[in-house]
């Protein structure tokens, strides 16, 4: 394999690989904010009397603020003002302090607050390591960002981890994930270098939205992504109460410190699944591969009411087959987006297709436990099968090839 050549201004210790170690360890560490407040969702229903919708929230409040933060972004243009480690590092610092905020929250009004905060903040953790990431890759830059993309995954499970083993008081489950953050701060801006493959500034620009919208290619990779979020945050949000009330049904003791620790394991294997997911792009192509994990997570929103209550022998493995293709295909919907969408209005594409899709996550986190409290959890989850099922008719209208394949320089790579 080749590796990028390195520029006069970057040490010669910052290869490729060791830059996308960096990249994923900081990214691990910033992400770990974003559940924190779902991982602790008990202690603080039971602190503010909440029920099922208010504790969605406070994960939907993450959802709205890095809507608010990614567009925000993207029209000041704050990606190319500031060097990209400054933003990142100064950013992980704010989500940090945003999410301790929620330790000295008076009540649930100011939790929400806290977790709006925090999402804003993460807009500038989330998507500028992809960027930076792609500044080390051309050939193998969909794996990259698979990988990267996988490691933020597992940083979303650290809450999970730290209330199923240690102490599952909410000091320890919100200030744990803000050190990590402070952790990924300091180490990208102390070790971090930009790569030699800088790619196209292509800002976010209004007038471009009704030339994104009109653009039929565009349009249907887009509506795929939909599809993709439709069903991911709100399985991402609700498996520990699925998990603790199978586990229940099944007949075992109580346990939500196991059904978090299992959560934790389903998206470990999510990571896996975005690393096959831009090692098999690359072969297979984007369309073939977000058709896969869209297939495959429908069949598992179908099934996995059919072992709900039995052993958690037979229930586990469902679930981390899910986990493992329900967010393979997140990293080549952002890829397809940059090839199809007219070249003078990728940047504003992409921050459109983030922006719709993250509010999109908001109605089925907000409507899963409506769906429970009238039907249980067993067949709860069918109804993300939607998404899939929509996502894969609108790859399957667009085509299997993007019209051209020869772009080596995407304006952005992923937004999950």
């Amino acid at each position: 394999m080749t590796h990028a050549p390195v520029s006069d201004a970057t040490p010669q210790s910052a290869t490729p690989w060791r830059m996308l170690a960096l990249l994923a360890a900081a990214e691990l560490l910033g992400m770990s904010l974003w559940f924190a407040a779902n991982a602790a969702r008990i202690q603080l229903g039971a602190r503010w009397g909440l029920d099922a919708g208010q504790l969605g929230w406070l994960t939907t409040a993450v959802q709205l603020g890095f809507v608010v933060g990614t567009a925000s972004a993207a029209v000041l243009n704050l990606a190319d003002l500031w060097p990209a480690r400054n933003y990142f590092a100064v950013s992980a610092l704010l989500a940090s302090l945003a999410n301790l905020s929620l330790l000295a929250a008076p009540g649930y009004g100011g939790a929400l607050v806290s977790r709006f905060a925090t999402g804003c903040f993460l807009a500038g953790v989330y998507p500028p390591g992809m960027k930076m990431a792609a500044t080390w890759f051309r050939e193998r830059r969909g794996l990259a960002i698979g990988v990267l993309v996988g490691a933020l995954g597992i940083g979303k499970g650290i809450p999970y981890l730290v209330h199923a083993l240690g102490d599952p008081d909410v000091f320890y489950v919100v200030t744990l994930p803000s050190l990590g953050a402070v952790g990924a701060a300091v180490m990208i801006a102390t070790l971090y270098h930009d790569g030699p493959y800088p790619f196209e500034r292509r800002p976010f620009d209004w007038k471009l939205v009704a030339d994104v919208v009109r653009h039929r290619e565009t349009r249907l990779a887009t509506s795929g992504y939909l599809g993709h979020m439709w069903e991911l945050y709100a399985m991402w949000t609700w498996m520990p109460a699925f998990l603790a009330a199978g586990f229940a049904a099944a007949g075992a003791a109580p346990d939500r410190r196991a059904a978090d620790l299992a959560t934790f394991f389903v998206l470990v294997a999510g990571a896996g699944g975005c690393v096959w997911g831009g090692w098999a792009a690359g072969g297979l192509g984007y369309s073939r591969v977000v058709t896969i994990a869209m297939a495959a997570s429908g069949a598992c929103c179908l099934t996995v009411g059919l072992v709900f209550g039995a052993s958690p022998w037979l229930l586990m493995p469902l679930v981390l087959v899910w986990g493992f293709f329900v967010v393979a295909d997140s990293a080549q919907f952002s890829a397809m987006v940059t090839e199809y969408a007219p070249r003078h209005a990728v940047g504003t594409a992409l921050t459109l297709q983030t922006s719709v899709g993250f509010l999109l996550t908001t109605v089925t986190i907000q409507g899963l436990p409506v769906l429970v409290a009238h039907t249980g959890w067993r067949w709860a989850f069918t109804v993300l099968a939607l998404g899939p099922a929509c996502g894969i008719a609108a790859i399957a209208r667009l085509g299997a090839r993007p019209p051209s394949t020869t772009r080596a320089h995407p304006a952005a790579p992923s937004r999950v």
